[in-house]
């Protein structure tokens, strides 16, 4: 007998849930981080913009992790 990796619509919800989340505060964090050394230092917008970029970087990086471990672990 085979058996085959069962996804239910909880579960994937969840893990969208956590990845959204974790990219909206990250990417907050980044241009919050962003807006003050542009506004302590530098006086222009691209430290906000490369912030915000780090932000969602990190959040990808995270949730690709994350789902691609789950998805390892089932198989």
């Amino acid at each position: 007998m085979v058996s085959t990796p069962t996804w239910t619509e909880e579960e994937i919800g969840k893990k969208w849930d956590r990845c959204v989340t974790s990219a909206l505060v990250k990417l907050g964090a980044g241009t919050f981080v962003g807006s003050i050394i542009s506004l302590l230092f530098i006086r222009r917008k691209w430290p906000i913009v490369t912030g915000a970029g780090f932000g969602l970087g990190s959040a990808y990086t995270t949730c690709h992790k994350e789902i691609n471990d789950t998805i390892t672990k089932k198989n």
